[in-house]
């Protein structure tokens, strides 16, 4: 097929109107020269919204049109067989840790109580997220009602603002058993960590509230069109008709203080590790010790990299596909990876994995 006859071929673009009281995406057939012509979705939203704030059309909108990880035809099948793969691998393999932790007495330590937590966790998270993933993957940009994505927004915070602080509490977990060992009965007792899971759980339910009822509280009078797989703070903030510069601070200020001290805390516990383990007598000790660690700060390098390019910076300055690829990182590849890293490559773990599933 010449290069003619490929311009020629009916391809489908993603067309903006406004109808019913609110916008919709529409698929629409094109030809090559046609789609040269179709400007990006990003400048039609920011362009219909300085119409309707022209002509003073304040309608409260009832409903946002989710967009999706892509609009392309071609190769949704393929992106919705992967992420439906990978979201029914995250849900075995963090129930299934839930389950050895739950059930065999040898795991009933801090370490493996603050991974079954964080097993729960990236189930609930992944079931916040990925539902809407694949089904914009299904169907294309869909409808989802304010209510359904301002509660999808609600859960979504809570669970990440918990991860945050859940991954700084197992970072001083693990600095308290190998700095003061000695010691790590009585700082790590069932007491503390119990207290460290209610804190982590509660500071999230607490900044969500907040964060969710800022934003629900905006007025979204123009477009409704939301260049994302599910309901997060940037895209929603982004259609929010002006102002909105005290939510803007309160996002801004709120995801500094939980990403980066979190992180910091983090960073900070695992840096005494080094020093700690850089003592060791034992090149065995301290090559197991360094492995354990680095796999550690791994997981938590890409999560908060991603998560601090995309929430500590003012929402609109943020590439939303960049932002989008970004998102998938933490809200699908690190729930998947977090089981492997931190509990499939311990040698506790494999001894009741063997006993669960009998093997020699």
């Amino acid at each position: 097929m010449d290069s003619y006859d490929q311009d020629k071929e009916p391809q489908f673009y993603y067309h903006l109107e406004y109808r019913s009281g609110h916008w919709a995406i529409n698929p629409v057939p094109s030809t090559a020269v046609e789609r040269k012509r179709n400007q990006n979705v990003n400048k039609l939203v920011s362009l219909q919204r300085e119409r309707s704030l022209e002509s003073g059309n304040m309608t409260r909108v009832q409903e946002f049109v989710l967009l999706g990880l892509s609009t392309r035809l071609d190769i949704r099948d393929v992106l919705l067989a992967i992420f439906l793969t990978l979201y029914l691998l995250t849900l075995l393999e963090n129930t299934l840790i839930i389950y050895l932790v739950c059930s065999h007495s040898e795991l009933h330590k801090p370490m493996y109580f603050f991974l079954g937590n964080l097993s729960c966790l990236e189930m609930c998270y992944v079931s916040v997220t990925m539902p809407s993933l694949l089904v914009g993957l299904r169907t294309g940009p869909y409808h989802i009602s304010f209510t359904a994505c301002m509660t999808q927004l609600f859960f979504f915070i809570v669970l990440i603002g918990t991860e945050c602080t859940l991954l700084a509490s197992m970072a001083y977990d693990r600095y308290v058993a190998i700095c003061h060992p000695l010691h790590y009965p009585l700082l790590m007792r069932p007491q503390v960590c119990l207290g460290l899971a209610m804190t982590s759980w509660l500071g999230g339910l607490l900044v969500s509230v907040v964060k969710t009822s800022c934003i629900a509280s905006l007025s979204y009078c123009g477009p409704n069109v939301l260049n994302h797989f599910f309901c997060d703070v940037s895209p929603l903030l982004n259609l929010s008709c002006p102002p909105v510069a005290l939510t803007e601070l309160v996002d801004f200020i709120s995801a500094i203080v939980i990403f980066c001290g979190t992180l910091l805390g983090a960073l900070a516990s695992y840096s005494a590790i080094g020093v700690a383990v850089l003592h060791m007598p034992s090149a065995a000790a301290r090559r197991k010790a360094f492995s354990t660690c680095a796999s550690h700060l791994v997981v938590v390098g890409i999560f908060y990299s991603a998560a601090l390019f995309i929430y500590c910076r003012p929402s609109r300055i943020r590439p939303m596909d960049l932002s989008k690829v970004l998102s998938v990182i933490y809200t699908v590849l690190t729930p998947m990876c977090n089981p492997i890293i931190y509990c499939l490559r311990n040698r506790e773990v494999h001894v009741v994995l063997r006993k669960t599933l009998h093997w020699p």
